[in-house]
């Protein structure tokens, strides 16, 4: 992404480190159906996470899918998030709302981490899991842009790992929110950057023959 400001202060480079973990963040069909309350059409977005996915995996490299459920009828496991934001009845578990898009293919050593706020780490296990396996860099792509991609990418760094943020790869429902949350990214949290930086990244990579299971 272009830099966002150039005055030397802001947008420093954090760089890859050594052992990646791919991350997909909520892309399930109560956000990739345009016609759900909480959903837009994400169809370009998921054609570059379908093309990282494969790539990960032909490096070895583990995957973590993430999704919003809540396990109460009444919702009272959301929180005052309920209050702020309508449409998360489609989050109920059991429901369809919580399955992974179709469009995606969540493989049989992958992590489906459950959780019930906007940051991938708030209330889940996953920074001791992410440290038991040695991961330093998470690829980040899914959705939201502004919501939880940008808290997962803040809370990322605070816990010392590299959040790269794939531009092509992240999605929002509103452009101007898109746009600001990637250059605020940028500027103080993470690198955004092309797929094609993250491809180059992958085949720097030792060979590994399987991505190890986070689970």
């Amino acid at each position: 992404m272009e830099q966002a400001y150039t005055d030397g202060s802001w947008g420093g480079e954090l760089g890859f480190g050594q052992k990646p973990a791919i991350i997909v963040i909520d892309m399930t069909r109560a956000f990739t159906e345009p016609h759900r309350p909480l959903g837009s059409d994400m169809s370009s977005e998921l054609t570059t996470i379908n093309a990282l996915i494969t790539e990960g995996r032909s490096h070895g490299i583990p995957l973590i899918f993430t999704k919003v459920a809540y396990e109460t009828e009444d919702y009272s496991d959301a929180g005052l998030w309920m209050k702020k934001v309508g449409g998360q009845h489609d989050l109920l578990i059991g429901g369809d709302g919580i399955e992974i898009d179709p469009r995606l293919c969540p493989g049989p050593r992958d992590m489906i981490l459950h959780k019930k706020y906007a940051s991938i780490f708030f209330g889940t296990d996953l920074v001791s899991r992410l440290v038991s396996h040695g991961i330093d860099t998470l690829i980040i792509v899914g959705c939201s842009t502004s919501g939880c991609v940008r808290a997962s990418a803040v809370d990322a760094i605070q816990y010392g790992f590299r959040p790269i943020v794939v531009e092509s790869g992240v999605a929002d429902r509103w452009l101007d929110a898109h746009q600001q949350a990637l250059r605020d990214l940028q500027a103080k949290y993470a690198d955004v950057v092309s797929y094609e930086l993250v491809l180059e990244y992958f085949d720097n990579l030792p060979a590994t023959q399987t991505a190890p299971e986070i689970n």
